[in-house]
């Protein structure tokens, strides 16, 4: 079972997320709460997630993914927004949020990613992708991804390509017919060769490569 703590600043959103969530296969709220509550929830009842709005008007969403993270095994968190284009976005994943949703998300939708999220992938919503490709590795060049792409083997290009498509693991081994234990040793080889920490960063490096423009079913 999945322990999700939503903390938002309204009460109709947390009650909504609560009520969704709850109906979802293996997933439970283990609690709804506001922003000042946050810190002391997660201490308190150890969720395995945390979906955190990133704007609320009495705390800063930022402050507490950060107070999150510096716990001692902290839970893995992602933040909620209403805003397509949030300025946040870039803080929010250098702070480690493990991804980034939007709060209109297709409610048929929410189970699985919270399940993706639980998994340890990343998980960033469509609209939000925009955002972070032109700006997350501004100061890069192309050049540069070019020159960590070409690092891999044709197997991990074929690999990282289909997880810069915000595909987990599982579904990655279903589509080249691979263990998911085999995607995820690719995985760690791939954001080793890449110089990168996360999935995020590497799905960017994929970007900036132009890998995911010139795939074969797109020629």
């Amino acid at each position: 079972m999945i322990r999700v703590l939503v903390v938002d600043d309204e009460a109709l959103v947390r009650m909504g997320f609560q009520h969704i969530l709850n109906a979802a296969d293996g997933i439970q709220t283990a609690a709804a709460v506001s922003g000042d509550q946050a810190l002391q929830a997660v201490q308190e009842l150890r969720p395995d997630l945390v979906l955190l709005d990133i704007r609320m008007p009495d705390v800063d969403g930022l402050t507490i993914l950060q107070s999150i993270r510096r716990l001692p095994a902290p839970p893995v968190v992602a933040m909620l927004t209403t805003f397509d284009t949030d300025e946040y976005v870039t803080a929010a994943l250098r702070a480690g949020a493990a991804g980034f949703l939007l709060k209109d998300t297709d409610p048929e939708q929410l189970g699985h990613l919270v399940r993706t999220l639980a998994a340890g992938d990343t998980v960033l919503a469509s609209k939000v992708t925009r955002t972070v490709v032109d700006g997350f590795l501004r100061s890069g060049g192309d050049e540069h991804a070019v020159r960590a792409v070409q690092r891999l083997t044709e197997r991990e290009r074929e690999v990282l390509t289909l997880l810069a498509d915000g595909l987990s693991n599982s579904e990655i081994g279903g589509r080249m017919f691979l263990s998911a234990g085999t995607v995820k040793d690719h995985v760690s080889a791939i954001l080793t060769k890449l110089g990168v920490d996360n999935r995020v960063r590497a799905a960017l490096l994929a970007e900036r490569a132009g890998l995911l423009s010139c795939r074969p079913g797109d020629r």
